[in-house]
């Protein structure tokens, strides 16, 4: 009786190493893992954006709508509550996404705009912001490279076999990535042209 309880024992501990179950464990913490991680490199940039704002409201007739932009930009992506259920739901992560690419891009027009200020490029104070941002930004794409492998690496396991039984039995889907933001816009060519060259 014992040998067949011991041999019982052996039979389920290969079962559950076979089908995967430790994998999906130990996936789905480095993607909690990563994306706190995301979360912590997005609300630095967010920490940052009210010192820029003031910083360039010093500057003589900067352009309000540029200043307004990113303070709602910014509104809208710190309002977002980004839970850890949030990477479960791919409707939410399309959302929270979205949001941070619409600051992404409020913040790149407000520093193409700054161009026009000489005063203000100058600026020991803007310059120092305006390097730690693009600091952030940084980190913000080691993250999110970081929490877009974990994923892949999950998702190959959800849709692979055996490991795809073991998904369905316990209700593991595949979790939504990051995407490119303007991937319509980068899969079109661009268009080289270069002219006529001017007479000497």
């Amino acid at each position: 009786m014992r040998n067949f309880i011991y041999t019982l024992l052996l039979a389920m501990t290969l079962t559950l190493s076979g089908c995967g179950y430790n994998s999906f464990q130990t996936t789905d913490e480095q993607i909690k893992a990563d994306w706190a991680e995301v979360l912590n490199q997005y609300q630095r940039r967010a920490d940052l954006i009210p010192n820029l704002v003031n910083t360039v409201k010093g500057a003589a007739d900067f352009e309000q709508d540029t200043l307004v932009a990113v303070t709602n930009a910014r509104a809208n992506a710190t309002g977002i509550n980004a839970t850890p259920e949030l990477i479960n739901d791919p409707a939410a992560f399309a959302k929270f996404e979205a949001a941070q690419n619409q600051l992404t891009g409020a913040l790149s027009r407000l520093l193409v705009t700054v161009e026009k200020y000489p005063d203000l490029k100058a600026n020991a104070n803007f310059r120092d912001l305006q390097a730690q941002l693009e600091g952030t930004e940084n980190r913000i794409t080691v993250a999110r490279n970081r929490y877009i492998r974990a994923v892949q690496e999950y998702n190959v396991l959800v849709r692979s076999f055996p490991s795809n039984l073991t998904a369905m039995v316990l209700s593991y889907s595949v979790k939504p990535s990051f995407t490119v933001a303007n991937e319509a816009a980068i899969a079109v060519p661009p268009a080289v042209n270069f002219g006529t060259p001017e007479a000497k």
